[in-house]
């Protein structure tokens, strides 16, 4: 049995690094107006890994902290140095992380199967067709 790639990257300096040989549970764009602004860029691009304690993280990040359309907080954390997001956690679900597919040493590994947030896209910010899209999160 082969043992599974790893997901290793981090921040543009790489102040932060980060590993883990789990598997992501969800993957995933994002066009939520949170994530146009955080990107700079018409979405946001994740990999949810189900076990935070599965991800090993290098450095110190700051974080700030954003209230979701579900009331729940999420809390964003990058670079300090480099101002790099580098990954997202959950107050009501710490076992969750995301990282943010752009901070991947091989980007390659993403493999997006959802768009999120649809309802908020630009039609300059053109994404793969055959994914499906959700107005807002799925349920």
């Amino acid at each position: 049995m082969s043992k599974a790639k790893d997901y290793t990257g981090g921040c543009a300096c790489g102040a932060i690094r980060f590993e883990t040989s789990s598997e992501p549970v969800f993957e995933s764009h994002c066009q939520c107006v949170h994530c146009q602004k955080r990107s700079g860029t018409g979405h946001g691009s994740y990999l949810t890994f189900p076990q935070r304690a599965d991800v090993t993280v290098i450095g110190e990040a700051k974080t700030w902290r954003v209230t979701a359309d579900s009331g729940n907080e999420k809390i964003h954390a990058f670079c300090p140095t480099c101002g790099t997001p580098v990954y997202l956690t959950f107050a009501a679900m710490p076992e969750l992380i995301v990282i943010h597919a752009a901070s991947l040493d091989d980007p390659g590994q993403f493999n997006p199967q959802v768009v999120t947030y649809s309802i908020c896209g630009h039609v300059w910010d053109t994404i793969d067709p055959s994914l499906q899209k959700f107005a807002r999160m799925p349920g």
